[in-house]
């Protein structure tokens, strides 16, 4: 009878342990599971953070939501927040939105929001404007990365010089040097026309030089800007990070990149895993917000 009743507890626990879903895992660079209050405390001691994310994960924009409200607890309010889904002619309306000046149907009918917005950034804003911090509109406006994509880089000379003030100084620097910007090249295939390929690759500079620049301009020593990116704009030490580094290479900064396990236990990924400072690794399967 006793050991029926210890084969039924096995039994019992065996099947609580299959309920337990993991919903995510963050890894240093070693590939060391790292735990939020571990993240967080040494989050707190970079001068930018980018925290990369899938544009249609909600366990990532959940995480980044979350991870800023304990990091601004950390840093006893020293944050700075950006992000590329608010376009620099922009800026004016966000902070209206910021001050009080504008309520949330001003701020849609008046900017350029993304069709996530509600569910995915608003969160981030709101806690911005609670707290009275900045939030910067780092990106490029479209247009002008569409026209480079259609025109070459060169087509940005012929702007006024209010619209150059909407994006990185010019001349942009391109190079295939940059982590990523190799893969663009790749993924559009050997058939592709050389002017075409590198003014696609053209267009995703002058955003990630644009961000940069928007990230440096408004940097303040003792603070952490933590920037929310399309994780391209940043895997690798790519994209973003790489334009910084050419122009400030002392500024301490830490990539959260994420990647996608079909694993239930969210081990790292055996393919197409190269990993950054930090490591976030969600569910295939997760919801999507889109």
């Amino acid at each position: 009878m006793k050991n029926i009743f210890i084969a039924i507890l096995i039994a019992g626990f065996c099947s609580l342990k299959a309920q337990d879903f993991k919903a995510y895992q963050f890894y240093d660079k070693k590939g060391k599971e790292v735990k939020t209050e571990k993240l967080v405390k040494e989050l707190a001691e970079y001068d930018v953070v980018f925290f990369g994310e899938n544009h249609n994960s909600s366990i990532n924009h959940w995480l980044q939501l979350k991870i800023t409200e304990a990091l601004f607890t950390k840093k006893n309010g020293q944050l700075i927040l950006g992000a590329e889904m608010f376009e620099r002619d922009n800026q004016v309306q966000l902070d209206q939105y910021l001050n009080g000046k504008f309520d949330a149907k001003t701020l849609k009918d008046s900017a350029r929001l993304w069709n996530n917005y509600a569910t995915d950034y608003k969160p981030l804003v709101d806690f911005a404007k609670d707290k009275k911090l900045k939030f910067i509109a780092t990106n490029i406006p479209r247009r002008y990365a569409s026209q480079t994509a259609k025109e070459g880089l060169e087509s940005l000379n012929r702007l006024s010089e209010k619209e150059k003030n909407y994006i990185a100084q010019l001349p942009i620097r391109v190079t295939l040097d940059t982590p990523g910007y190799p893969e663009m090249k790749k993924m559009m295939g050997d058939h592709a026309e050389g002017t075409k390929v590198m003014n696609f690759i053209s267009a995703q500079a002058t955003k990630d030089a644009t961000m940069a620049e928007s990230i440096l301009k408004n940097y303040q020593a003792g603070k952490t800007f933590i920037h929310y990116n399309g994780n391209y704009h940043s895997k690798e030490f790519g994209g973003i990070y790489w334009y910084i580094k050419q122009k400030n290479p002392n500024l301490k900064m830490a990539v959260i990149s994420v990647f996608e396990s079909e694993d239930p236990d969210l081990k790292v990924p055996a393919k197409d895993y190269i990993p950054t400072d930090f490591n976030l690794v969600i569910p295939a399967d997760m919801t999507k917000t889109f």
